[in-house]
């Protein structure tokens, strides 16, 4: 074998290589975001029943000495399911990350105003699980970012191994 067939044969390794890297990165990246999207589903399958908002407060707390304070909003609502009153405290199944600006933790605050009445969702197989909103499909419109990696990375294997010798 020629020096020139061997440097061909090693590129062809490494697009090769290079090629099932971004397929293997991509597929998961979009696995991760399908699951995301599915357990965003699950609460859409969900009874919707009326809940009457208890408490709702914005509570500030300093995760370290010295960052800035984080705020989040604590809500605790109830409903009555089959006769039974239930209690529930969260706002979506999955809690968002505390936000360090006090403003918008104030407005999500004025959609629940106490003595308000709402509509929960509760889940007819556990009906002490509960929440007041759905959570957000995004992850489902953004899956064609992490796809066009494994597109690529297709391009790429099927290009290198198609060149001739």
């Amino acid at each position: 074998m020629s020096q020139n067939q061997v440097a061909s044969q090693s590129g062809r390794w490494w697009l090769c290589s290079l090629g099932v890297l971004l397929m293997l990165v991509g597929s998961f990246f979009a696995w991760r975001m399908w699951l995301s999207y599915e357990k965003a589903q699950i609460t859409r399958s969900w009874t919707q029943v009326p809940c009457r908002i208890i408490s709702s407060r914005v509570v500030s707390e300093r995760p370290t000495p010295n960052s800035s304070p984080a705020h989040r909003v604590e809500v605790r609502y109830e409903y009555e399911i089959n006769g039974v009153k239930h209690a529930g405290t969260r706002i979506r199944r999955v809690e968002a990350a505390p936000t360090q600006h006090l403003d918008k933790a104030l407005e999500k605050q004025l959609n629940y105003p106490p003595g308000s009445s709402q509509t929960c969702l509760v889940n007819p197989a556990v009906p002490d699980e509960a929440v007041l909103e759905h959570a957000s499909r995004a992850a489902l419109y953004s899956i064609w970012f992490p796809l066009l990696f494994v597109v690529g990375g297709g391009g790429m294997l099927c290009g290198a191994l198609r060149r001739a010798p």
